[in-house]
């Protein structure tokens, strides 16, 4: 279960959002200061933080940039009001992951924080990956396909995947497996069949993330 933490000085805000996101199945913390926020979240590791940018006492953006200077990664998802959105475009140059604007909707408030979930989830799956050469081997179809394929059936030969791809050029597939192969996505096991890799696993994982993500970000942001 995922959990949050909900900064806002405002209690019915607090009390809206707690009811909100306990409801779609997070574990929910709340903070009524950025003080307290920055204390709990030394002490505690949250997914996502919701931070209110307007409170009294201590600035959100103050707020904010003492939560990524204690924890670099933390994903933080900012508020603020359509009168201030300047505060976020300046909050999103100090390291937050996106910003929703009051009042919002709920719907998209959720997708955001999905969204930013999921961002974080496909960072710690590639995070001990060689990003060069895996984006590098993501960024054709030809062969995430053939990552898919390898996943679902565990071990095919040269011409099953050919035949599977609808590839009739085979010098074409035989380029884009040495990719994989350079990259450590796949392998060939004795049999000279083909089969993801450990690192492919996870690549394959990442892969869905990353695919759940772009269409998440397709959703409006302005709703």
């Amino acid at each position: 279960m995922k959990s949050v933490l909900v900064v806002d000085d405002n209690s019915e805000v607090r009390e809206l959002m707690e009811e909100i996101l306990a409801g779609s199945g997070y574990t929910v913390a709340v903070a009524s200061n950025g003080q307290t926020a920055i204390e709990m979240a030394r002490v505690n590791d949250y997914d996502v933080v919701i931070l209110d940018m307007v409170m009294p006492k201590m600035r959100g953006q103050d707020v904010l940039s003492e939560l990524k200077r204690n924890k670099p990664f933390l994903k933080i998802i900012v508020i603020t009001g359509f009168a201030t959105i300047e505060n976020a475009v300046e909050a999103i140059k100090s390291g937050a992951s996106d910003y929703v604007t009051k009042p919002f909707n709920v719907d998209y408030f959720l997708t955001v924080i999905r969204r930013v979930i999921e961002e974080s989830s496909f960072e710690k799956e590639v995070g001990e990956l060689e990003m060069d050469k895996i984006l590098m081997a993501l960024s054709n179809p030809i062969r995430r396909s053939v990552i898919k394929v390898l996943y679902r059936k565990k071990t095919v030969r040269f011409m099953e995947l050919n035949r599977e791809l609808s590839i009739y050029d085979h010098t074409k597939l035989v380029f884009h497996l040495r990719i994989l192969k350079d990259a450590n996505i796949i392998s060939q096991d004795i049999n000279k069949t083909y089969v993801l890799t450990d690192p492919g696993q996870k690549v394959y994982q990442s892969l869905l993330i990353l695919e759940k993500y772009l269409v998440s970000f397709e959703t409006p942001r302005f709703m």
